[in-house]
């Protein structure tokens, strides 16, 4: 899904409204203490992904956000579009070589975190700027708006609170450790191509891709999320919000106008709102209208995932409605 706030002006507002010459000036003083206790020497390029739970933000977040934006993704095991972002972000931590570190957090696991966040849904990625909470984006994204996002997160990050990332030594490395390579799938060059279509925002031409290979693998999961994901992420490309809120406020039962609204919402993040809207909308029509917003639902839960509780209890809510 489309990130809400990919532009970071958010950053550089609360940079501004918080005094960013203390903040830098605290960095630069934690930076000095650390190296005069031994610290701040090189890492390993796994070093640059670690778990965080609630016992440790203290240590693993706030203050190594004093010499590195720290990137903090929530997640949970049983949501789909977690397992697109996170791989991703993962690949982006060690190819950046230090600029930014990524702290992965469980949200089954530290729900007082996702709580003093403000996390609606996940995934939600937030950073943490010389002790500074900032908002990223909800949700999967393109690769290309994440790599621009990062490298305005960094440069703020440098300009205004003098952080200059951290040393990777790329030996440090256990070559034993090493994964093996996986073999190449049957279908890893069409979603390859299918990816790259979605990251240049070719919708379209992601849609090919994702349903060529549906053709031949109907169940295959990861065509199946990226196609409902290039789908909605092409419907809401050249629409005008304000608009679409205005009719969908002043045509509470019509179907396209509530269909165009809950596109937003799910990309915006706000799921259950998408969700109840479609279910409320398919209770108040009949026939072929009502089955058009029934079909939309169901796409929509697949850019959610099928394990996502909010996709159960919104099944559940459209059953009771259509039965």
């Amino acid at each position: 899904m489309q990130p809400r706030n990919m532009s970071m002006s958010g950053v550089v507002d609360l940079a501004a409204v918080k005094a960013a010459g203390d903040a830098k000036a605290k960095a630069e003083q934690a930076r000095a203490e650390s190296a005069r206790q031994g610290g701040g020497g090189a890492v390993s390029p796994a070093s640059l992904v670690i778990d965080v739970d609630e016992a440790g933000f203290e240590t693993d977040v706030l203050q190594r956000s004093t010499e590195v934006p720290v990137v903090i993704d929530f997640w949970a095991e049983w949501c789909e579009p977690c397992k697109q972002l996170g791989p991703l972000l993962e690949r982006l931590a060690v190819e950046y070589n230090g600029r930014f570190l990524l702290a992965k957090v469980d949200v089954d696991a530290n729900q007082m975190l996702m709580q003093q966040f403000g996390v609606q849904g996940i995934p939600a990625v937030f950073a943490v700027v010389a002790g500074q909470a900032l908002p990223l984006f909800q949700g999967a994204a393109p690769e290309s708006q994440i790599r621009e996002t990062l490298d305005q997160l960094i440069q703020v990050g440098e300009e205004r609170f003098g952080l200059t990332g951290i040393v990777v030594d790329a030996s440090a490395g256990d070559a034993d450790s090493a994964p093996a390579e996986v073999p190449a799938g049957p279908y890893d060059a069409q979603l390859e191509t299918a990816a790259q279509a979605l990251d240049a925002n070719d919708f379209d031409g992601a849609v090919r891709a994702y349903r060529s290979v549906l053709a031949d693998d109907p169940v295959n999961t990861e065509a199946k999320l990226g196609l409902a994901q290039a789908e909605l992420l092409g419907r809401v490309a050249g629409l005008d919000p304000q608009k679409v809120r205005t009719e969908a406020a002043e045509n509470p039962v019509a179907p396209a106008a509530q269909m165009a609204a809950a596109d937003l919402d799910l990309v915006g993040g706000h799921v259950e709102d998408a969700f109840g809207r479609l279910v409320e909308t398919v209770r108040r029509n009949v026939g072929d209208d009502r089955d058009a917003v029934r079909v939309r639902l169901l796409e929509l839960f697949e850019v959610i995932g099928p394990d996502d509780p909010r996709v159960t209890a919104a099944r559940t809510a459209l059953a009771r409605v259509l039965f």
